[in-house]
C-alpha cells in the first residue's frame, strides 16, 4: 500500500471543491486531521460563538467522512508538534493543506515546511491573496480598483467533486470532540444558535440554494433588517464548509443588480484577506497612525466609559436599532450587516470607545468572526483603515432606523418596545412613549456627534507627521 497522506484542516471543513483532499486522495490513503491550537493565535484564539460553530462543523464533517469510509482525527496542542506526531504514527511524510493567511498560520506553515513535506493549495478565496495586482505588480490597497481587476481576471473554473478516498491500514489516536468542551456548559448562552443555524456543508449548500431563489432582490433588500434579504452564508464561508467558487458558480448565470451586488461582497472577502497579507497586525493597530493619538475614553480607568461599554454589549444604549442588533448578536451569534455598521459607528463615535474594544467583542460573539473581515470592517467604519469612511461621517442611528424600515426588527429583539407603532418605535424618548423598563439614551445624537468631532480636532492638533 502507498504511503498515507495527511490532510491538515483548519477553516476548510468540506470535502467538495477542497483541493487538499483532492490531491491527497490521488496520492494515497488519506488521514484527515484537525488540531485545536489556541496557543499560536493567542488573543485571536476562537471566541465563544466560533467555538460553538466549530464543534458542530467538525461533527458534521466527521459524518461526511464516515460516509466516505474515512474518519476525522482530532488533536489539541501545538499544531506543528501534533502534525509531526501524526506523521510518525502513520508513516506519512506529506501534509496537504489549503493556504491560510492569518499571521500565526503563515508562521506555522513555514515551520512545518522545515520538518515535513507540506504541499499548499488555494481554495478559500476567489483568487489567491497577492495575485490581484496593479500594473506595477504591487498589491491594491483601495477596494474599487481591486474589485475591477479581480472581475477582469477571475476565471472560476469548475468546482472539484468530493474525492474518493482510501483509508490507511491503521488509524492514529484521536481526541473525543466532546472532551474539548467547545460548547457552553454551566450557562447555555448559545441556546438560540441551534434554532438559527445548521453548521456543516449540508447546511451551507441548503443556505446557498435558499439564497439563490431570492438573490435577484438582494440589492433592494440587503439593507433592510426586517426582511430576510441577505445570504447568511458568512459563517459557512468562514469555516470553509462551502467554497466561494461554489457560491460564485451558483450565481454566475444570474443577471441583474442583486447577484452583481452579492458578488461584490464575495470580492470584499478577498480584499480583506489581501490587506492582512500586507498588514498582518491590522486587527491591533490603526493603519492611519495619527489615530494612535486619538483621545478615546478608556473603560479600564473611566467608570462611565466602562458602564457605557457594558450597556452597548448588552443592548441597553437607549437607541432601539443599536440595541436590537446587539441583542440579535448575543442570541444568535450574528448581526445584520447594516446594523453592524450602525452599532460599530455608535461605539466609536457616540461613545468614543476604541474600535479595538468592539473588534474584540465581535470576535467573541460572532459565529462568522474572521480575522481579516472583522478588522477591515471595524477600521472602515472608524475611519482608521487603508480604504475607509471618514471619521467625520457619523451615522445617525435614529434616522437610519426609520430609513431602513427597522420597526419589525426592533419589535423582534427589543421586547420592551414591541407594542410601539411607527414612527415612535424608532425614537420612543422624543415621542414621550418610552417604557419605564427601557433605558434613556446614553448620550443624545447631537451631543455625541459634537463630542466626537471635538475629539477628532484634538487628535489632529496632537498628531505628529507620518514617517
Amino acid at each position: 500500500m502507498t504511503t498515507p497522506q495527511i490532510v491538515w484542516l483548519r477553516r476548510d471543513l468540506r470535502l467538495a471543491d477542497q483541493a487538499a483532499f483532492h490531491a491527497a486522495a490521488q496520492a494515497g490513503p488519506v488521514v484527515p486531521v484537525y488540531i485545536l491550537d489556541d496557543g499560536r493565535p493567542q488573543h485571536h484564539a476562537y471566541g465563544g460563538a466560533s467555538r460553538w460553530w466549530l464543534h458542530h462543523s467538525l461533527e458534521s464533517l466527521a459524518k461526511d467522512l464516515q460516509r466516505n469510509n474515512s474518519r476525522l482525527i482530532l488533536r489539541h496542542g501545538d499544531v506543528v508538534e501534533e502534525l509531526c506526531k501524526v506523521a510518525r504514527e502513520t508513516g506519512a511524510r506529506t501534509v496537504h493543506a489549503l493556504r491560510h493567511y492569518e499571521p500565526w498560520w503563515r508562521k506555522a506553515q513555514g515551520e512545518i515546511k522545515e520538518r515535513l513535506d507540506l504541499r499548499l493549495y488555494d481554495g478559500n478565496y476567489l483568487m489567491p491573496p497577492g495575485s490581484v495586482t496593479t500594473g506595477q505588480g504591487t498589491p491594491y490597497k483601495i477596494f474599487t480598483p481591486f474589485w475591477k481587476e479581480l472581475l477582469r481576471t477571475y476565471d472560476a473554473g469548475e468546482p472539484l467533486p468530493e474525492p474518493r478516498m482510501v483509508s490507511p491500514q491503521t488509524w492514529p489516536a484521536s481526541d473525543r470532540l466532546d472532551d474539548w468542551q467547545l460548547q457552553p456548559r454551566s450557562l447555555d448562552w448559545a441556546g438560540g444558535f441551534g434554532r438559527a443555524w445548521t453548521p456543516g456543508s449540508k447546511g451551507a449548500l441548503d443556505g446557498l440554494k435558499a439564497f439563490a431563489d431570492i438573490a435577484s432582490a438582494y440589492e433592494d433588500q440587503r439593507n433592510l433588517p426586517s426582511r430576510e434579504g441577505t445570504s447568511r452564508l458568512s459563517p459557512h464561508l468562514h469555516f470553509g464548509e462551502i467554497s466561494p467558487r461554489q457560491v460564485w458558480k451558483t450565481l454566475e448565470g444570474r443577471q441583474g443588480e442583486g447577484p452583481a451586488s452579492f458578488r461584490r461582497e464575495l470580492v470584499w472577502r478577498d480584499y480583506a484577506q489581501n490587506l492582512i497579507c500586507q498588514f498582518p497586525g491590522y486587527a491591533s493597530r490603526s493603519y492611519r497612525e495619527e489615530f494612535e493619538a486619538f483621545p478615546w475614553r478608556d473603560p479600564e480607568t473611566e467608570p462611565e466609559a466602562a458602564a457605557d461599554l457594558m450597556a452597548w454589549q448588552r443592548g441597553r444604549t437607549g437607541y432601539p436599532i443599536v440595541d436590537a442588533g446587539m441583542r440579535q448578536l448575543w442570541h444568535t451569534g450574528w448581526m445584520h450587516n447594516r446594523i453592524r455598521m450602525i452599532a460599530a459607528s455608535f461605539l466609536v463615535k457616540h461613545l468614543l470607545i476604541d474600535w479595538r474594544r468592539g473588534e474584540r467583542w465581535f470576535w467573541d460573539t460572532l459565529v462568522d468572526a474572521d480575522y481579516a473581515n472583522n478588522s477591515t470592517n471595524w477600521q472602515w467604519v472608524t475611519g482608521t483603515g487603508v480604504d475607509s469612511s471618514m471619521f467625520a461621517r457619523i451615522m445617525a442611528p435614529l434616522s437610519q432606523s426609520e430609513k431602513f424600515c427597522a420597526a419589525s426588527y426592533i419589535r423582534q429583539w427589543v421586547s420592551e418596545l414591541a407594542a410601539l407603532d411607527e414612527p415612535w418605535i424608532h425614537n420612543p424618548e422624543v415621542h414621550g412613549c418610552c417604557p419605564d423598563n427601557y433605558p434613556a439614551p446614553l448620550i443624545g445624537h447631537r451631543e455625541g456627534r459634537e463630542r466626537a468631532l471635538a475629539a477628532h480636532r484634538v487628535m489632529k492638533a496632537l498628531r505628529t507627521p507620518l514617517r
